[in-house]
């Protein structure tokens, strides 16, 4: 998966794996050694920093690519907001959604 993933986002730069090598200063075919050995924390932080990617991207825990998970995901925030309990477990009023909606995307547009 590792590999696989590094050699898409080459290919997505215009770049082949031995470039990638030479533009983080990688010892020649350092990258295809870990099809068979696993990176260190460091030179596979250099690889996603590379890209702009995250180290769990790479390595196959999530698809999001993104290494800022703060980003803000409305799909979660409408799913959050719609299962919402206020104060007590008495249900928010569309008014109190629609508040806290527009001040969290205000808060979060920025990232």
């Amino acid at each position: 998966m590792l590999l696989e993933r590094i050699k898409k986002l080459c290919k997505k730069r215009g770049i082949t794996v031995s470039e990638l090598e030479n533009r983080v200063g990688f010892g020649k075919n350092s990258i295809y050694k870990w099809k068979t050995q696993s990176p260190k924390a460091d030179t596979l932080q250099k690889v996603a920093d590379y890209f702009n990617v995250s180290t769990d991207y790479l390595l196959g825990r999530t698809d999001n690519p993104d290494p800022d998970n703060t980003k803000l995901n409305t799909d979660d925030l409408e799913d959050v907001l719609d299962n919402m309990k206020s104060f007590g477990g008495v249900e928010m009023t569309d008014r109190d959604k629609e508040t806290i909606r527009a001040f969290l995307k205000g808060k979060f547009s920025d990232r």
